[in-house]
C-alpha cells in the first residue's frame, strides 16, 4: 500500500499532463478546422464577390502604403493630419484607375504568377504619374516630395506580398489539406508539356504532385516550383517509398516505340498510368489535366503508325465525286473524315442504319460543310440489294467508290449463316458491277485477314468479295478494282478493347478465348489511310496488304490494360490481386491466329509499309456461276447447299458451323437468313 500511494501521485501528474496535451491538441485541431473551412468559403465564394474583396483588400494596402509613406520620411507614425488625407485622397482614385487600365482585377489572385506581378508592377507605374506630378514636381505643403515615388514602391511591395499570401493560403495550405490520404501523382517527363502539367496539377487540388521523373540525369536533385525531379534509374524504388499510386506521362513528343519501353517498365509497379495525347492534339500549347487520358492500346502495339503519302491520300479524292458504302461504321466513318479533309467535290455517304447516318452526317457538316467546296450527301439505303445500288450509282455516277459495307462480328455472322453470306457477297457484286456500268475509275473494297484460310462464315464470305473483284478486274474493265486487307482495329465496334476495358472498370473478370490467341492490330485511322493510299496505288485486281509488324497475344494485351489501370492480375502467384482472368473457350469459327496472305511472297509497292499479294483467283465466267448457284441457295435458305458453294469458292475454309446452326436436310427449306 505504502508503495502504490508514493506512485499515485506520479500517475495523477502524468493523467493531468496528457490531459493538457490532449486539450492542447484539440483546440489546436479545432482551430486548424475553423480556418481550413473559412478558406474553403472564401474560395469557393462568387467571382464577382471575391473581386470585390480583393478590390477593398487593395485600398486598404493603399492606405496603410500612405502611412508608411510619410512615416518613413517623416519619422513620425501621426495618421490624424491632414497631409495623410491629401494623399489618400490622391492615392485611391488614381489606383482604381490604374489597375482598370491594367486590368489587375482580371486575374485569379489565387493563382498569381509572374505575369500577374508584371500586371500589378505596372499598375504601380501608372499610379507613381500622378503621384510624381502632384507631390514631386507642382508639390503640396505639408507633404514630403519624396512621398510621390515612395508609396508607389510600398504599395507595389505590400501588393505582392499579399498575393504571395493568399495563394500560399488557398492553394497551398488547401491542398496539403484536402490531398490527405488522396492521390499521390508523379509526372514523367520534366519538359515544357511536363511543367504545365504540374502547374495544373497543383492549382487544381484534385491530386498531390509528389516529383517528376525524367530520362535525363543532368536533372536529377533539381526542382520545378519545389517539386524535386528524379531520374528513371530508381524508379521502382521511388515508386514504393513514395507511395505513388498514379503516374502520368507527360511525353507528346516521343516515338511509340520509346513510349512502349516506358509503359512495359511501370507495368511491374501496381501504378495507375495516364497520358498526354499527341503534340498534335494539343493545338494551344497548354497543358491541362482535362488533356490526360488511358494509356491507350495503341501505345503496346510495339511499333510507329504507317506514315502515310499525301499525295496518295488526295490522288483518288480531291476534286472527284467519291461514294462511301457502310458509312457509319467503324472504318466507313473514319474513311468519310479523311476523305472530306481532302476536298472531294462531293461526299456519298450511304448508310443502312438511321442513327449511324445521323451522327456521321452531323460531324462531318459541321467540320467541313463550311468550306464549300465539298457536297455532303446522306443516304439511307440498303446497298446490298441490287435495285437501290442501282439507282445510288446512276443518280451520283461516282468517280471512286469505297466499299466499307458489310456484317463483320464472327459470332453474329456464324450464327446467321445466310443472312452474312447474301449481304457481304452480294452486296459487293451489287455495288462493284453497278459502278463499273456507270464508269467509276476506282473501286476499292475494305476486305479483312479472316478472308485468309478462313475458319469462319464471315471469313469465307470476304474472300468471295475479293475474288469478284478480281474476275472483274482481269475481264480488262475500265474501272480499277482493288481491295485492302488488314487486321484487327482498336477501338472499332465489336473490338476486344472496349469490352476489357469495361470489365476492369466493373472487377473483373476479364475474358478471353484463349491465352495463346494472337492477333495483329492497327488504329482506326491507319486503317482508313490504308485503304485510300492502296486505292490510289491499284493496278486492277490488287490485294493489298500492311506491314503490321509482330501479332500481339491478347493475354499479354489483358495483363498491360489490367497493370495500367493501376490494379493487379490475380493468378495462382499472386491469389490476392484485383482482378483475374479467365479462359473461355474458343468461339465458333476463331482461329488461334490471323494470317494476312495466301501466299508467302508478297510484292513491294511504292509505299514501304504496304505490300501486294499475288493470289490465285477464278476468272469470271467460272465465278458468276458459282455466285448464281450461291443466290438461288440463299434466296430459298438452302443452307447445305449455300455451304457447299462456299467451300467450291474458296477450297481452304475449314468449315465449322455452332452448334445452335443446323443444316436442314436436303429436302426442308428455312427461311433466310
Amino acid at each position: 500500500m505504502i508503495d502504490a500511494d508514493k506512485h499515485s501521485p506520479r500517475f495523477h501528474v502524468t493523467e493531468i499532463s496528457n490531459s493538457a496535451v490532449t486539450r492542447q491538441q484539440a483546440l489546436e485541431s479545432s482551430f486548424l478546422s475553423v480556418t481550413v473551412a473559412t478558406l474553403l468559403k472564401v474560395a469557393e465564394l462568387p467571382r464577382s464577390v471575391r473581386r470585390s474583396i480583393a478590390v477593398v483588400m487593395d485600398l486598404g494596402l493603399c492606405v496603410l502604403s500612405v502611412c508608411l509613406a510619410l512615416s518613413l520620411r517623416t519619422g513620425s507614425w501621426d495618421l490624424l493630419n491632414s497631409s495623410v488625407g491629401l494623399v489618400i485622397a490622391v492615392v485611391l482614385p488614381a489606383w482604381l484607375v490604374a489597375a482598370r487600365l491594367r486590368g489587375v482585377y482580371r486575374s485569379i489572385i489565387r493563382f498569381a504568377g509572374g505575369r500577374t506581378m508584371i500586371d500589378l508592377a505596372v499598375a504601380c507605374l501608372l499610379l507613381s504619374l500622378p503621384m510624381m506630378t502632384i507631390f514631386m514636381f507642382v508639390g503640396v505643403q505639408n507633404v514630403p516630395r519624396t512621398v510621390g515615388v515612395l508609396q508607389p514602391m510600398l504599395l507595389m511591395l505590400l501588393l505582392a506580398l499579399s498575393r504571395i499570401a493568399i495563394r500560399y493560403a488557398l492553394v497551398d495550405i488547401l491542398h496539403v489539406v484536402r490531398q490527405r490520404g488522396g492521390s499521390r501523382v508523379a509526372v514523367y517527363g520534366a519538359g515544357k508539356a511536363g511543367r504545365q502539367l504540374g502547374f495544373a496539377i497543383q492549382h487544381d487540388g484534385n491530386a498531390s504532385l509528389i516529383c517528376y521523373i525524367d530520362d535525363d540525369e543532368s536533372l536529377d536533385g533539381h526542382r520545378i516550383d519545389g517539386v524535386p525531379i528524379h531520374s528513371t534509374n530508381d524508379i521502382g524504388d521511388l515508386i514504393e517509398n513514395s507511395r505513388l499510386n498514379e503516374i502520368l506521362l507527360a511525353l507528346p513528343s516521343i516515338p511509340r516505340s520509346r513510349r512502349l519501353e516506358i509503359v512495359e517498365e511501370l507495368q511491374a509497379h501496381s501504378v495507375k498510368v495516364r497520358a498526354l495525347p499527341s503534340m498534335a492534339n494539343i493545338m494551344d500549347g497548354k497543358v491541362s489535366i482535362r488533356d490526360l487520358r488511358e494509356v491507350q492500346v495503341e501505345e503496346l502495339l510495339g511499333r510507329d503508325p504507317v506514315p502515310p503519302d499525301e499525295e496518295l491520300l488526295s490522288s483518288a479524292i480531291t476534286g472527284k465525286v467519291v461514294m462511301v458504302s457502310g458509312a457509319g461504321g467503324s472504318i466507313g466513318s473514319e474513311l468519310c473524315r479523311q476523305i472530306a479533309a481532302r476536298h472531294p467535290r462531293q461526299l456519298i455517304l450511304i448508310e443502312h442504319s438511321e442513327h449511324a447516318l445521323y451522327t456521321i452526317h452531323m460531324e462531318l457538316k459541321e467540320r467541313f460543310a463550311k468550306n464549300g467546296e465539298t457536297e455532303i450527301t446522306p443516304e439511307l439505303a440498303n446497298i446490298s440489294e441490287a435495285v437501290v445500288a442501282a439507282r445510288m450509282m446512276e443518280r451520283y455516277r461516282p468517280q471512286t467508290v469505297f466499299h466499307a459495307a458489310a456484317y463483320k462480328h464472327v459470332p453474329l455472322v456464324e450464327a446467321n449463316p445466310i443472312s452474312g453470306l447474301k449481304n457481304n457477297i452480294f452486296g459487293t457484286y451489287h455495288c462493284c458491277i453497278e459502278a463499273e456500268k456507270v464508269g467509276a475509275s476506282r473501286f476499292i473494297l475494305v476486305s479483312t485477314d479472316k478472308a485468309v484460310r478462313p475458319t469462319n462464315v464471315m471469313g469465307a464470305s470476304k474472300r468471295i468479295c475479293e475474288l469478284i473483284l478480281q474476275a472483274r478486274a482481269i475481264g480488262r474493265s475500265d474501272t480499277v478494282f482493288s481491295m485492302v486487307r488488314f487486321g484487327n482495329v482498336l477501338g472499332s465496334s465489336g473490338s476486344v478493347v472496349p469490352r476489357f476495358r469495361a470489365q476492369i472498370e466493373e472487377g473483373g473478370p476479364v475474358t478471353l478465348t484463349h491465352r495463346d490467341v494472337t492477333r495483329f492490330f492497327m488504329t482506326i485511322p491507319e486503317a482508313a489511310q490504308l485503304v485510300m493510299q492502296a486505292g490510289a496505288m491499284a493496278e486492277g485486281g490488287d490485294v493489298f496488304v500492311l506491314d503490321m509488324g509482330q501479332p500481339i497475344r491478347i493475354f499479354d494485351l489483358a495483363c498491360s490494360m489490367i497493370q495500367l489501370s493501376g490494379r493487379t492480375l490475380r493468378s495462382e502467384d499472386n491469389p490476392d490481386g484485383d482482378i483475374a482472368i479467365e479462359e473461355i473457350g474458343l468461339r465458333p469459327g476463331e482461329k488461334m491466329y490471323e494470317e494476312l496472305l495466301l501466299g508467302d511472297n508478297p510484292l513491294p509497292t511504292q509505299h514501304s509499309r504496304i505490300m501486294r499479294a499475288e493470289e490465285v483467283m477464278l476468272d469470271w465466267p467460272e465465278l458468276s456461276k458459282i455466285l448464281a448457284t450461291l443466290g438461288r441457295a440463299l434466296d430459298v435458305g438452302d443452307l447445305e447447299a449455300a455451304m457447299a458453294v462456299v467451300q467450291r469458292a474458296v477450297p481452304d475454309y475449314a468449315h465449322s458451323l455452332p452448334a445452335n446452326v443446323s443444316i436442314p436436310e436436303k429436302n426442308h427449306r428455312t427461311a433466310a437468313g
